[in-house]
């Protein structure tokens, strides 16, 4: 080997060393961290190299964490563009995140998107079948849609899940009574003051059907 070739592998080493050195040190920029995310990390090279797929649940899971926390801020704020913007990057980066996808439609149910609410359900829903409040929340959604017959199979889906859980019933016997279905609408007000009987809405409806 002659001196040169000798000197050229000894700086290739210190290269090589400063460059893993800095590399498992945390101090370069992390994706989603140091700015807000475009595509998922799973994505990463998946699209046209499945094998270059790699992950970073913790990171991501920090990140999300973040963004709930802002999206949280900006709902007390009273700025929902700014939670829905929060949320949806949230979703970038775990598409199947459920309280993601549940806060999301409470927001756009809030705003009154009630077609974007009722897909986020929908989606949340097809993964997770046993999440009550969902079924609970897109039941109300339906019946602001117009779609009554399937509003109120949401809603005795919810019941299912949770019979304990008073507010199902009360927001059941609203859709029924919205439908002008009295008697039905008065068994789940009594059913919801039963179970809790602080219910002070479903008290007074209860009165009044009774007259």
């Amino acid at each position: 080997m002659t001196t040169f070739q000798l000197l050229l592998t000894m700086v290739s080493g210190i290269v090589f060393y400063l460059f893993f050195k800095q590399l498992f040190s945390g101090s370069y920029p992390k994706r989603g961290a140091d700015f807000d995310a475009k595509v998922a990390d799973e994505q990463i090279g998946g699209i046209s190299r499945p094998d270059k797929l790699f992950v970073k649940p913790k990171e991501q899971s920090d990140r999300i964490i973040q963004l709930h926390e802002s999206a949280d801020e900006a709902v007390e704020q009273g700025d929902y563009a700014e939670a829905i913007k929060a949320l949806e990057s949230a979703l970038i980066l775990d598409p199947h995140h459920a309280e993601t996808q549940y806060k999301l439609a409470y927001i756009y149910l809030q705003t009154k998107a009630y077609v974007k609410a009722k897909a986020a359900l929908e989606q949340l829903l097809a993964e997770d079948a046993a999440h009550d409040m969902a079924h609970a929340m897109l039941a109300n959604v339906l019946h602001l849609l117009g779609e009554d017959g399937e509003a109120m199979m949401q809603h005795e889906k919810a019941i299912a899940l949770d019979p304990e859980y008073a507010p199902h019933y009360f927001n059941y016997a609203n859709t029924l009574y919205d439908r002008g279905e009295n008697e039905a609408a008065l068994i789940q007000y009594e059913k919801a003051h039963a179970l809790d009987p602080s219910l002070e809405d479903a008290k007074k409806m209860i009165e009044k059907l009774s007259e």
